[in-house]
């Protein structure tokens, strides 16, 4: 049995979704369910997918972070070799080429929250609940909690929620600046279709490059972004799709991109 599936949606079928589907554990993750997500990830970047949904099958929680039922009585060195494969999965999900959106209900705790950290942008309901818990069980947040939440919410209260293990409500983490969008539960799937389906429009290479040059340039010196910056805008000029852009501009019609 698989615990996560992904298919394609929306009406051109450039948009995948990736469900986390382990219910009955709050979608907490094994290690066969890391393999799969791994799996899922790599196979999802090498498609002409333009965007991505990271979902849960279950609105009452996201994902409840490592299963430590499965981790129980565990030597130190199956530890750390789990983890290894853990590492691998959160790569994966930052690593996909398409942006990566996460949609948020119920819980999303420790390794849970920091899949959601490892996407590009998150959407989340009302009803949400995110935290890292992990000072609580003797341990750190070890897939990028104290690495990537401090660049969406600021350091001094990254350094808050993980030092307390505390629980921050849809709302809160909102106004934190966490959060692209904040909906209400029964508006969640919709409003990040409806973000998923702005992206996919565009040009995919150009996006991909978009997103890359961010990822590489957020907090280097400037001098020297600048040198990447244009090495990726570079990229773009030798598209296929730059010329169709260009032309349906002057033809005033919506540009057809093929992804060249």
């Amino acid at each position: 049995m698989a615990f996560v599936e992904w298919n394609r949606v929306g009406k051109e079928g450039v948009i995948a979704e990736i469900v986390l589907n382990r219910p009955e554990a709050r979608n907490a993750f094994t290690t066969k369910m890391a393999e799969e997500i791994l799996e899922i990830c790599q196979t999802i970047d090498k498609s002409n997918i333009r965007a991505v949904l990271m979902t849960s099958s279950n609105d009452t929680s996201f994902c409840s972070g490592a299963d430590l039922k499965e981790r129980n009585n565990m030597t130190e060195t199956e530890w750390k070799e789990q983890h290894e494969l853990f590492q691998k999965m959160f790569n994966s999900i930052q690593d996909m080429r398409q942006p990566v959106i996460a949609v948020v209900d119920g819980y999303a705790l420790a390794g849970g929250f920091e899949i959601v950290l490892n996407c590009d942008m998150i959407v989340a309901a009302e009803t949400a609940i995110f935290g890292l818990p992990e000072v609580t069980r003797g341990i750190m947040p070890g897939g990028g909690g104290t690495r990537l939440l401090a660049k969406r919410i600021g350091v001094h209260r990254a350094k808050e929620w993980v030092c307390t293990g505390s629980m921050v409500s849809g709302e809160e983490a909102d106004r934190a600046g966490l959060l692209n969008i904040l909906a209400k539960s029964n508006e969640l799937r919709e409003k990040a279709l409806e973000l998923a389906g702005k992206i996919a429009v565009n040009a995919p290479l150009a996006v991909q490059n978009c997103k890359a040059s961010i990822d590489e340039l957020f907090g280097m010196p400037n001098k020297e972004a600048r040198k990447i910056e244009i090495s990726y805008y570079n990229r773009c000029i030798k598209t296929e799709d730059r010329l169709e852009g260009v032309r349906a501009f002057v033809e005033k019609r919506l540009p057809q991109f093929s992804g060249k």
